[in-house]
């Protein structure tokens, strides 16, 4: 028996990224516009790194609260506060390892061996691989793509629902697809949640890069306290903080304690100084995370309106986050096309089949860079289009 086949099935049968091979091979080529992350291309800005320097400076470096610092959580119950027009408390945050991290530590509450995990596809495949590694069975539901962009269907959802099923995962708005439920969307699994006794674990990475408010709708909007819902979510998006690995979970105030059992036994916590640049972007951030959004908005419309323009993408402004997801028609092999796109075109894409079945004709494009490089990309793509 070798090494590999010694290990647990759900570590070793964990699912590589359908993305890193094309990025592998884009870093190798010159002049490529990187698309392919899910990260902006500006720094943390001064006011956040700022603060967590004087803060390792003045020699905050030891072990700290599992659950975070109060200052911390103080900033983010004020910060939904401001945000949601409610008041929150700081027994409600958990301060983790990032937001791949929140997820994981929800996945490991709610489910396990021999559970199910219901979500929603195209998604981004980190859900489907934690969800697996935690031991549950990772169970897709298709949304549908449509003239007016993606679409819902509730009661799929509902049938995919089965005796075993213990987690309802939503990301709203989506990765990669800007997929965004409504207010009633919410309310409808909510209400399904409730009837078939589901935990739902609410992802709103994205809740700010929505396009027709200052926030997307949340199951916050809708909730009662006793609800059964996690809610994850990360700093990295908002404030350009991807490499910080700073996020938080949202609960109800009695999973305290089982939440911080649980960073006790993955990370122990989160640096001091980190959390302190984390507060500066809450308290200090808004302007900051305005002007990002607005920046999102413009490159959107220019993508959007580039594929539209061929005559041979399928491509919908999304209604949030900071990805277009298209198609083009005759196109069966968006890996392949990738490689070609890399190397015709110099644009770095994802291909949609790291999004799920279905996505062999897909593609996602991160557009949230510099506009002079989001219209060369635009350009340089709807060549490629136009040449196939």
């Amino acid at each position: 028996m070798s090494l590999i086949d010694n290990l647990r099935e759900e570590a070793r049968l964990a699912p590589e990224s359908g993305i890193v091979a094309v990025a592998n091979y884009g870093w190798s080529k010159g002049g490529v516009i990187p698309l392919w992350a899910g990260e902006g291309d500006l720094p943390s800005p001064g006011f956040i790194s700022d603060a967590a320097s004087r803060a390792l400076a003045a020699g905050e470096t030891f072990y700290t609260r599992q659950r975070g610092i109060p200052e911390l959580r103080q900033a983010l119950a004020d910060y939904h506060g401001r945000l949601y027009g409610r008041p929150f408390a700081p027994d409600e945050f958990f301060v983790t390892g990032g937001g791949m991290h929140a997820i994981v530590l929800a996945l490991q509450a709610t489910a396990g061996k021999g559970d199910e995990v219901v979500y929603l596809e195209p998604a981004w495949p980190n859900i489907a691989g934690a969800a697996g590694v935690a031991g549950a069975t990772p169970v897709p539901v298709r949304l549908s793509p449509g003239d007016n962009g993606w679409s819902l269907d509730v009661q799929r959802v509902a049938d995919a629902v089965m005796p075993r099923t213990r987690v309802l995962f939503v990301n709203s708005p989506a990765n990669p697809t800007g997929w965004t439920a409504s207010k009633e969307e919410l309310r409808e699994l909510l209400e399904l949640a409730r009837r078939r006794g589901l935990w739902i674990i609410a992802d709103e990475t994205y809740a700010r890069f929505f396009y027709d408010g200052p926030r997307a709708p949340s199951f916050l909007d809708v909730m009662e306290p006793e609800d059964h819902i996690v809610f994850v979510n990360t700093f990295s998006k908002n404030w350009a903080m991807t490499g910080w690995r700073v996020g938080w979970l949202s609960a109800h105030p009695a999973l305290g304690q089982v939440v911080e059992n649980l960073v006790q036994y993955s990370t122990s916590g989160v640096a001091p100084f980190m959390q302190r640049g984390a507060v500066a972007a809450l308290e200090q951030g808004e302007y900051f995370l305005a002007s990002q959004v607005e920046r999102a908005r413009t490159a959107r419309d220019i993508v959007s309106s580039a594929l539209a323009a061929t005559g041979r993408a399928r491509a919908q402004a999304p209604q949030g986050a900071f990805y277009q997801y298209f198609a083009v028609d005759g196109m069966t092999d968006s890996l392949k096309a990738c490689f070609d796109i890399i190397d015709r075109a110099g644009v770095g894409l994802a291909p949609g089949t790291a999004f799920g079945a279905g996505g062999e004709g897909w593609f996602r494009l991160c557009f949230h860079r510099r506009l002079d490089q989001i219209e060369t990309a635009a350009g340089r793509l709807a060549e490629w289009i136009a040449a196939r």
